[in-house]
């Protein structure tokens, strides 16, 4: 007999719904990070949250808490979002965004911007009713250094720089040099770093551990 399957219905309606939390978190995460309202950004964050940046490596409360100490020292980072894609399995997401990351920095003496363009690509997992990231792991694709003010070009240490992966060797250079660690094996646009991340997040949506 012909018409609507009710049950295919409702979970088709449960995953417009998924979908459209999943975005708005996804965007709440950058607005509510650059602006420091850190008690909401802590929200889409699961407790067990963590975080993966060039420049710090931990948990959602202390990523919370050294980006505060950043933010009471002048440190300037910035991020921008485009398109979204979003892989549903049950309770369990994994989302790719399209980002921008730029950070202001004075480097070799010089005011530079350095923009880095990648993706965030995240794990997500609905506990309750509650979406919320498991682990971020963001994917450096491509970056470059420009003059805040035109004039006299910074001179940097060539052999430093080229000591970083290609997709993010500027940010890690300014990074550097204002006192951060910069992790040296973030995945990139190819590479078996992207590649084992690509696994990670497939193992997730078929239900396994991180």
């Amino acid at each position: 007999m012909g018409g609507i399957n009710h049950r295919e219905s409702v979970q088709s309606a449960g995953e417009i719904e998924d979908r459209r939390l999943i975005g708005e978190l996804l965007q709440n995460w950058v607005l509510w990070r650059d602006a420091g309202d850190w008690e909401r950004f802590r929200t889409v964050w699961h407790p067990d949250g963590r975080m993966m940046a060039t420049w710090t490596q931990g948990t959602g409360d202390e990523f919370i808490a050294i980006s505060k100490e950043g933010w009471a020292k002048g440190v300037s980072i910035l991020h921008f979002l485009g398109g979204i894609s979003i892989d549903l399995a049950g309770h369990r997401a994994i989302s790719q965004t399209k980002m921008t990351i730029s950070q202001r920095a004075v480097v070799e003496g010089v005011e530079v911007d350095v923009l880095c363009t990648g993706r965030f690509y995240d794990f997500l997992e609905k506990r309750g009713n509650r979406w919320g990231i498991v682990l971020r792991q963001p994917i450096y694709e491509k970056d470059r250094m420009d003059l805040v003010t035109p004039g006299a070009a910074p001179t940097l240490d060539r052999a430093l720089l080229e000591a970083f992966p290609v997709g993010y060797r500027h940010l890690a250079y300014l990074q550097t040099r204002i006192g951060y660690t910069v992790k040296r094996d973030m995945p990139g646009l190819k590479g078996p770093e992207v590649e084992a991340l690509y696994a990670r997040g497939a193992a997730w949506l078929a239900g396994k551990p991180l």
